[in-house]
Formats: structure tokens, C-alpha cells, sequence
């Protein structure tokens, strides 16, 4: 989960790697750190706390001159975050420094293996091991070491190494965690996101599991764990730049949330001009698989599948998916969700149930992710990049992605006529002026939070689809906000958590579905009646609600099935104005990264 990036070339390193990182600090911003290999000698530089505070040290970089290093930016596993368990992590000779992205697992081992061998370890890591792997196996040649090291490593990793015998060169390799090459004219990268390296080159190899990079500032050779070149195409990243910088909003998650009309639109664009997903096979039943947001976006998905198509559907948050042992047969469909395509517990469930047989459907953001190269069939979400730790445009484009997989299934099934193709294909294309609709009601949205941004403790209700978005809505508002927030089915109110209804707590209640109107209504009564203050979120034309909600925000009518696109949108805009009047970091929540890499 952590961020790494190198260089090697004829400019500056260290300017480039701080530049690299801070495109790189969404995935984790504990701690940083530098190494820079300069006239035979390794140079590293590490701090506790933000990128702010490594640049003040190293003068943005000015005070370590050297054209070859390698960066990391940190979410804390091994070891709390301090000076000392920042990576990079040398050798103890010094000679060789490596950062590393994921989670060794037989450490310990590897560790009691070392010291016995007379090695001294500084930090709580479980990286250093790789260091001083790297120096018991040296024999002179940096990319059999490298080999050698990886054959003992349990685990996931990505690793950039540098070694002062070597200042022409650069190893890096992966297993389960994400690792680019940026190609440029005399001078190359790696990194485990494309933003970090965008400013300087759109040409990057994808590296897979197992493979090995060496870099030269004048090419890049690939191998396999024989040793054996392996010849890889060349990806051409075609982003505009602009759209990984914050373009004059105050927050990345502002922005991101204004350009959800556009992605959204994305996404439906290009499906619907092909007349829909064209499905080998109906399953019988569908498993939808995902964490945190995107496993929301799951049950979402549940509702309008077994809505429109009658197909069961069960949602598994990946992380557990494994570990009940899940039932796959011949017909199952695996759906698996994941804004970078590279998330761990993701990853590992897609890989269990294709054990097993299952035909897998991926919904990812990211082309030549993981997720999408192991995927039977990928439906790609096309939202660009996503910066802030708080999703807002994945989530919102991922269930679009539900929407059109459920009516392509639907249409498989021959049980979508033309009118309702038609109909559907309409009320889609809205949707990116429904979201705008409720953008252009963020001055009504800010009020409210101005009023509850005090609120020590919310709980949102909902029934239906309304519950699965109170999910989110809940989840957007604790991790950004760090208020305590509850989703519940409005139902399961009154056995047990009513007990927690108290004068003035706040509930947020959901109500877009008409056909559950009135049972949320006497909910929202129940809870008035022990006191809470309720803010409800109704679709227009409902005014009723006003009769009994002390705040209510209004969302366009759409179908029922869709309502959580424009209605998600508002529950964004207030988490971010509530999160924005705490002084919160709202970028970059404490304790949290954006893309979860390991397990």
C-alpha cells in the first residue's frame, strides 16, 4: 500500500523521485524517504510524517546530488511510523538500498535466519530483511542476487534496488503489488502508480508477477526468475496530465466529485453505442466480490440484478470471500470490483474462485491492472485517475458498471424488449445531468453540514436500495470526517440500536425509493420520538417527508433502480463540507491509503 518510485538518467534524481512521490502520497503518507546514489557512495534520507517534511531536509532535493535513486512513501504495517522504520533500507555495509510496496511474510524467519548469520537489524520492518538478503547472496552480480532474494521472499512485493557497485543500474521486480517501467530518451522509471512518473513519459511496460526489471539509463531489459529475457509491448498511458493535478480546486476530492458527470458518462458511452455487454453465457447465480466502497457498490448491485433479471446474487467483502470456503459451480459468475484493479484481498478472492472454475467479470478503472488481465471479460469504468484516499467518481462510475452488466444480463436472458432497451438506454444517458443537478445544489448541501458538522455521533437509515447507499454514505462520512457513522436497514432499528437514539443525535435518513416511502417515514418518527434530529434525503415530489424531517435535501426523479447516482453525489458533497468545517485533511484521512495492496 505503500508508494515507491525510482529514476535513472542524466538528470537530478532526487527532484524527480520528491515529485514522483507526491503524486504517490494516496498511498500512504506515514512516513518518506530517499536514496541517491552518487560518486560510488548511497545517500539516504527518510523523515517521519509527510512529504513536506522530507523535501524541507533534502531542499527539494537540491542537498543530494546524483542521477540514480529511489523513493517510498509509507503506510505503516511493520513497525509504527518513525525515521527509522522508513524505507529506504540499506545494507549494513551501505552498498545496497531498497524500497518495497507489500508485506513479507515469513520475515521472522528470515530475520532469526540473518541474525544467527551475524546481521544487526535497526528497524521494526519487515523490508530489512530484504536488505540484508540482498547482501548475503552478493556476488558481484546485482540481478542473480535479486533472483536469489526473491526465491526466499513469502508474500507480496514490489521492490526497486540500487547498489553502489553498481551505479548503471537498477533492479526492480514484483509479485502481487503494482510496479510500472516509464521508458524515456536516455533516462528511465519505476513506479507503482502511472502518475508518478506522467510529467516525463506516457510509454510504460505493465510488469506482471515474476518479472524482473533492469534498468539502464539507456534501456530496460526484462527477465523471468530464469533469468531468460522475456519482450513485453509497450503501454501508452493516454491521460491528459491534467488530469491527476488538482486544477486549482482546494482538494483533489472536490474536483473529483465535479468531473462525475464526465466519468460517468464515460462509462456509459462506449457500452451503449455497442448495443449493450455482449454475454457469452447467463450464469445461474452471480457472487459479486470487492472491498470498502466498492463492495457498497456490490449490494447496489445486487438489488438491481435480482431486480431486473431475477438471477440471485450474494456480495462477499473480499477478505473474507476465502475464508468461508465459498461455494463455485459451473454456472457461477464472479464479479469482482476495484477502482485500481490492484487490490490485495481483491485480488486474492478473483484468484480462489478461478481456481474453482468460476468465469470471472472484472469492473476496474485502471487499463493493465491485475485485475483486469486475470478477468475472463473486464468492463472498464474509464473515471481516469482517482487521487483523493475518499472515492467519489469510482464509486459512482462502478455503479454505472452494475447498472449496464445488469441490463446486458437482462438482454442475454432475451427478456429485454426494445421499448425497454430504449427506455433504460434514456434514463443512463441522464444520469450525467442528474449528478450535475446535484452539484449545482452544493451551497444548499454545505448548509447542511453547517449545521450537523458538530455531530458526535450519525446513523443513517435506509430500506432497499436506500440502505445499500446509507452504506456509503456512512462510510464516506466517518473516513474523511472522523465522526462515528453507522449504516442500518431502517427495519433493524428497533432490535437494538434504537437503545443509541438520544436528544439531538443526528440521523440521516434515505428515502428515494416510493414504493418504501412510508415505512421509512415511520421510522423517521421512531427515531424523532427519542429525539433525534433527522435530515432527510427524498426524490422530488415527495414534499411529505417535510412533515416530519427537521432538514430534507431533494434528488431528481429518475427510475427507482438508479436513484443512487444522483443521490450518492449529495451524500459526497456532505461528508466533504462537514469533513471541510472540522479542518480535516480531507485528501489524505489519518491512517488511511487508496489503494490496498496488501492483505
Amino acid at each position: 500500500m505503500c508508494g515507491i518510485v525510482g529514476y535513472i538518467g542524466a538528470r537530478q534524481a532526487a527532484p524527480i523521485l520528491l515529485d514522483g512521490l507526491k503524486k504517490l502520497e494516496y498511498r500512504g503518507y506515514d512516513s518518506a524517504g530517499v536514496a541517491v546514489l552518487n560518486e560510488g557512495a548511497i545517500t539516504v534520507k527518510k523523515t517521519k510524517g509527510r512529504l513536506k517534511n522530507l523535501s524541507d531536509m533534502i531542499d527539494g532535493g537540491h542537498k543530494i546530488p546524483g542521477t540514480i535513486g529511489i523513493g517510498h512513501t509509507r503506510w505503516a504495517t511493520h513497525g509504527e511510523p518513525s525515521d527509522i522504520n522508513s524505507h529506504p533500507h540499506t545494507s549494513e555495509s551501505g552498498k545496497i538500498a531498497v524500497v518495497h510496496n507489500g508485506i513479507i511474510e515469513n520475515y521472522m524467519k528470515i530475520k532469526e535466519f540473518l541474525t544467527a548469520k551475524g546481521y544487526t537489524f535497526v528497524s521494526e520492518t519487515d523490508t530489512e530483511v530484504i536488505a540484508h538478503l540482498a547482501d548475503y547472496y552478493y556476488n558481484g552480480n546485482l540481478l542473480e542476487t535479486v533472483v536469489k532474494i526473491i526465491n526466499k521472499l513469502e508474500g507480496s512485493y514490489a521492490l526497486g534496488l540500487i547498489s553502489s557497485d553498481h551505479p548503471d543500474q537498477m533492479i526492480a521486480v514484483r509479485k502481487d503489488s503494482p510496479l510500472i517501467i516509464g521508458l524515456g530518451e536516455a533516462e528511465n522509471f519505476i513506479a507503482s502508480d502511472i502518475p508518478a512518473i506522467l510529467k516525463y513519459t506516457r510509454s510504460v511496460y505493465l510488469i506482471e508477477d515474476n518479472e524482473i526489471a533492469l534498468l539502464t539509463p539507456n534501456g530496460v531489459t526484462l527477465y523471468n526468475t530464469d533469468l531468460d529475457e522475456i519482450s513485453k509491448e509497450v503501454f501508452s498511458v493516454d491521460w491528459d496530465i491534467a488530469a491527476a493535478e488538482k486544477g486549482g480546486y482546494e482538494h483533489f476530492m472536490f474536483k473529483e466529485i465535479m468531473e462525475e458527470p464526465q466519468s460517468v458518462l464515460n462509462t456509459i458511452g462506449p457500452v451503449l453505442r455497442d448495443g449493450l455487454l455482449k454475454l457469452d453465457k447467463v450464469p445461474g447465480r452471480i457472487s459479486i466480490v470487492a472491498c470498502g466502497s466498492a463492495y457498497h457498490v456490490g449490494i447496489v448491485g445486487k438489488y438491481v440484478i435480482e431486480a431486473l433479471t431475477r438471477i440471485p446474487v450474494e456480495v462477499d467483502i473480499a477478505s473474507e470471500y476465502r475464508y468461508r470456503n465459498p461455494i463455485i459451480t459451473e454456472d457461477t459468475l464472479v464479479v469482482v470490483i476495484s477502482q485500481s484493479g490492484e487490490t490485495a484481498d481483491t485480488i486474492a478472492a478473483l484468484r480462489e474462485a478461478k481456481k474453482q472454475g468460476a468465469k470471472i467479470f472484472g469492473i476496474v478503472n485502471v487499463v493493465g491492472s491485475s485485475i483486469a488481465r486475470e478477468s475472463d471479460e473486464v468492463l472498464y469504468t474509464l473515471a481516469g485517475p482517482e487521487i483523493a484516499v475518499a472515492t467519489t467518481k469510482a464509486y459512482s462510475t462502478q455503479l454505472t458498471a452494475v447498472y449496464l452488466l445488469a441490463l446486458s444480463l437482462k438482454k442475454a436472458m432475451g427478456e429485454l424488449s426494445a421499448e425497454e432497451e430504449k427506455y433504460y438506454a434514456e434514463e443512463l444517458l441522464r444520469l450525467p445531468d442528474l449528478i450535475s443537478a446535484m452539484i449545482e445544489q452544493k451551497d444548499k448541501i454545505q448548509y447542511y453540514a453547517s449545521r450537523y458538522f458538530n455531530a458526535k455521533s450519525v446513523f443513517f437509515i435506509g430500506r432497499g436500495l436506500d440502505y445499500a447507499l446509507s452504506l456509503e454514505g456512512s462510510l464516506k462520512l466517518k473516513e474523511i470526517s472522523y465522526i462515528h457513522s453507522e449504516a442500518y436497514g431502517a427495519g433493524e432499528l428497533k432490535h437494538g440500536t434504537i437503545s443509541l437514539i438520544e436528544e439531538g443525535t443526528l440521523v440521516i435518513a434515505v428515502a428515494t425509493q416510493e414504493k418504501l416511502f412510508e415505512k421509512i417515514v415511520s421510522n423517521i418518527r421512531e427515531v424523532k420520538a427519542r429525539g433525534a434530529v433527522v435530515l432527510a434525503i427524498a426524490t422530488e415530489g415527495c414534499e411529505l417527508i417535510e412533515e416530519c424531517a427537521d432538514g430534507v435535501l431533494y434528488i431528481p426523479k429518475t427510475d427507482p433502480l438508479f436513484t443512487s447516482s444522483p443521490a450518492v453525489t449529495l451524500l459526497q458533497l456532505f461528508a466533504y463540507y462537514v469533513a471541510s468545517l472540522k479542518g480535516c485533511d480531507i485528501d489524505k484521512p489519518r491512517n488511511l491509503a487508496k489503494s490496498v495492496t496488501v492483505e
